[in-house]
């Protein structure tokens, strides 16, 4: 298969900085689309990759699965897209299409095997993926998304990972107007849980630690937010919420939040991934048939579904551009939570 070398910006090891680098992207076969990078936000999965958190990242390591651009090369068979089209790529570039997951539009759900934008098999070159921190990329026309064309395009990006990883969640609970939504942490998920339960009808609430977030918060679309830390605010909203969206990605005690379910409410982990401590209390779930779950991302019917419904309600990320050179300082401000919300890498600096 023929390749193309393209500028790119990536790490060898878990312990180097990222750098620019030169990677292949393949030509286009008959079903490819080939994008020009001009946007990529920046998320919590690319520094745990880069530096190997999860374990198994395959180096060198080039992240990036939140990209926006524009269409420069179609397939003779592609038929959604023409050269020039604004086009969008997120976390998933392939999956087996026919498995009964596959099936039911639910791709990041594949039994086969989803292929990540980044650190998995390229089916195509050998070797594995390589992400949106380069000067473009070329996928599956099954695996590109249209992207609304009166939002702000860097804006759009974070939509990609962040948006459809908290819309893919409020509409298989089924929010709608109503509907009491809980969201706990405010950062690239948490601000776009507030966002979107927002506007789909429901009464939102935001639980956070400190008072500080607060004024940020019933900007982003709260209409409460409860001290978590307060036991007399944690006990009135004993037994009140439908669902509650819990964005934190490190380890944290649930218990308390899931008290403030209603009967047969759910919480659901977008952001934690590992074994819980402390463990959970069974005793409000089953008094009260509250679940714990989880949900990964989204597929991509429900991304495309996500981004037409922020086009015609005009939400997107509240971002922080930053060039492609000061991605290391990024993710050390990312690990302080010292961005509001969401970095995104202005392509054109590479």
């Amino acid at each position: 298969m023929n390749t193309t070398q393209v500028k790119a910006f990536g790490t060898a090891s878990a312990d180097a900085d990222l750098k620019e680098l030169n990677i292949q992207r393949r030509e286009v076969t008959a079903k490819d689309i080939e994008i020009e990078i001009l946007y990529c936000g920046v998320c919590h999965s690319d520094l745990h990759t880069a530096r190997n958190d999860w374990g198994g990242t395959l180096y060198p390591a080039v992240p990036g699965h939140e990209i926006v651009g524009k269409i420069t090369k179609i397939g003779s068979e592609v038929t959604k897209f023409k050269v020039g089209d604004l086009a969008g790529v997120g976390c998933l570039v392939g999956s087996c299409q026919t498995c009964d997951s596959c099936k039911k539009d639910l791709e990041q759900y594949c039994s086969s095997g989803w292929v990540g934008t980044y650190n998995s098999d390229d089916k195509h070159l050998g070797g594995h993926t390589f992400g949106g921190y380069s000067e473009k990329v070329v996928v599956e026309e099954h695996f590109v998304l249209k992207v609304p064309t009166n939002l702000d395009l860097a804006a759009v990006a974070p939509l990609l990972c962040a948006g459809i990883t908290t819309w893919s969640p409020l509409r298989h609970w089924k929010v709608s107007k109503g509907s009491k939504v809980a969201v706990v942490g405010l950062g690239g998920l948490g601000h776009m849980a507030l966002k979107l339960a927002n506007a789909l009808g429901a009464e939102v609430t935001l639980f956070s630690r400190t008072p500080d977030k607060i004024q940020d918060a019933k900007e982003l679309g709260a209409h409460n937010v409860v001290i978590s830390t307060d036991e007399a605010q944690m006990k009135a909203v004993m037994g009140t919420f439908d669902v509650i969206i819990d964005t934190v990605p490190t380890l944290h005690d649930i218990n308390p939040y899931v008290a403030t379910l209603n009967t047969s409410g759910t919480l659901v982990l977008v952001g934690y991934l590992g074994p819980l401590d402390p463990f959970l209390n069974t005793v409000p779930m089953i008094m009260g048939r509250k679940s714990v779950a989880g949900s990964l991302i989204g597929g991509i019917a429900e991304t495309q579904e996500m981004l037409d419904f922020c086009g015609e309600h005009n939400i997107v990320s509240e971002i922080e551009i930053i060039k492609m050179q000061e991605i290391n300082q990024a993710y050390e401000r990312m690990l302080k939570s010292d961005v509001k919300y969401r970095f995104v890498i202005d392509m054109a600096s590479l």
